[in-house]
């Protein structure tokens, strides 16, 4: 899609440089379309034609003013270059767009034009219009934590029964249902879109100060003209303007790095399954996808890889968003300019993150059998530690271990069952029967309350919708 498809100026392409050769690997679609230039232009416009609306109706304003402002806010009737250009000079990109916006509505109504930006400041533009932004985002976010928490739902069900093997130090642990593991991935999703609900209520609202977060323009008017505004937004009205307090714009920027880091554990754990000597689970399969340039058995991982790339990505732009949030005095020099450009890439690679995410979690292969025969790897090793706490409830914890640290060492060394040279122990068996030695090498046997974890789990995803 070209970058006149998206509703930009090509000369003005997104943050994400170049967005029509990487920005698909790095981002949605929808997560495009919210930051393009020419929309975050239109989201400052909305916000002066809100004000003028809103200063109408107190009569602050002439009620005729109202209406030609309105209609000269249209993005599309906006030069993009020649107003980045302008902003250079003037040192942020409110001050170009003003002027340009006053005298496109001087040539329809040169009255109203004198009310142009009535009693604002840039700041109050720039970040009303941020805060819109992310409001877009966080609805395109949404919909996708939406897909991939209904598809690891569906999956965990599926699996609530299938065992695999359960990795820690990316070695062979114990055995577990894979239900359990994918049920946290919707979990932890979840968790995410509780967090963005929270902050679209606390942290998405309304700046509106004037100069010097007095808004001594408006004489006593200011909180009135500070509620039509936000009623006229449908943003939340803060007790005060906040332009150089940004504790909420670090916690929005602190969400999409965890968001990016869960869909970055997520893509990490199918990467490592779809490694040729484990093959338990895979992406979509798809002509020409995950393909290499020179051999033509790859299966690569590419959605996780695109995931990876974009979770190694955010942590570093959300560092830039808290290190600006040292700002001198009521209003910055330079740390609010840093938010500018970081914001809408940060947006832009969590959303690849999760898109990545979706994709893999709609279309995921699970292969139940190469995860039974993978469980059988160790010849029984998994299972030492559930002979081992049987043991113990006769020969205590320390006595116990120390034999079937024992028995380990021998099956590895010998490559022998582990069940067969605890069959021969006469040291176990005194303790427990064949019988119950054969029970104890099934790995269904030893899930422990992994069921009803995953039940607590996909309840938690669900109340998180």
């Amino acid at each position: 899609m070209c970058a006149a498809q998206l509703g930009q100026n090509p000369a003005m392409p997104s943050p994400l440089l170049p967005p029509t050769l990487l920005g698909p690997l790095y981002s949605s679609a929808a997560m495009r379309e919210v930051m393009t230039d020419r929309a975050r232009l239109q989201r400052m416009l909305d916000v002066e034609a809100a004000l003028a609306r809103a200063q109408a109706r107190l009569a602050i304003i002439p009620r005729n003013a109202a209406k030609p402002i309105r209609a000269a806010c249209d993005a599309s009737r906006f030069d993009l270059e020649k107003l980045g250009e302008a902003a250079v000079s003037a040192g942020n990109l409110a001050i170009p767009l003003v002027k340009a916006l006053t005298e496109a509505v001087a040539r329809r109504n040169a009255a109203a034009a004198r009310y142009v930006h009535w009693g604002a400041t840039s700041q109050d533009i720039i970040d009303t219009a941020l805060v819109l932004d992310l409001r877009a985002a966080f609805d395109a976010l949404d919909r996708d934590i939406r897909r991939a928490v209904a598809a690891f739902t569906r999956l965990a069900r599926r699996h609530k029964y299938t065992p695999t093997v359960a990795r820690t130090w990316l070695q062979q642990a114990l055995p577990m249902p894979f239900g359990l593991k994918v049920a946290g991935y919707a979990a932890a999703l979840a968790r995410t879109r509780t967090r963005l609900r929270r902050l679209r209520k606390d942290a998405l609202v309304l700046q509106f100060g004037g100069a010097a977060g007095t808004l001594a323009a408006l004489g006593t008017r200011g909180l009135d003209v500070a509620r039509a505004l936000a009623r006229e937004l449908d943003l939340p009205l803060p007790d005060a303007p906040w332009h150089s307090h940004r504790d909420r714009l670090g916690e929005v920027a602190s969400a999409f790095a965890i968001l990016s880091g869960t869909c970055g554990k997520i893509a990490r754990d199918m990467s490592l399954l779809m490694q040729t000597e484990v093959g338990e689970a895979f992406e979509p399969a798809a002509a020409g996808r995950g393909g290499s340039s020179t051999m033509p058995h790859k299966r690569n991982p590419v959605a996780a890889a695109a995931a990876l790339a974009c979770a190694q990505i955010a942590p570093h732009l959300a560092a830039t968003i808290l290190a600006a949030e040292i700002q001198e005095h009521e209003r910055a020099v330079g740390a609010w300019a840093a938010e500018w450009p970081t914001f809408p890439v940060l947006a832009l690679v969590t959303s690849g993150a999760l898109s990545a995410i979706v994709d893999i979690a709609e279309g995921l292969t699970v292969d139940a059998k190469r995860m039974r025969a993978n469980l059988d790897l160790t010849h029984g090793l998994i299972m030492a530690e559930a002979v081992s706490m049987t043991l113990a409830k006769t020969l205590g914890k320390a006595q116990a271990h120390r034999l079937v640290e024992a028995a380990s060492r021998k099956a590895a060394t010998s490559k022998t069952h582990l069940k067969d040279i605890l069959l021969n122990d006469k040291a176990v068996r005194t303790v427990i029967s064949a019988k119950e030695i054969e029970r104890l090498f099934e790995p269904a046997s030893y899930h422990g309350v992994a069921r009803l974890l995953t039940e607590r789990l996909l309840a938690s995803a669900r109340d998180g919708k």
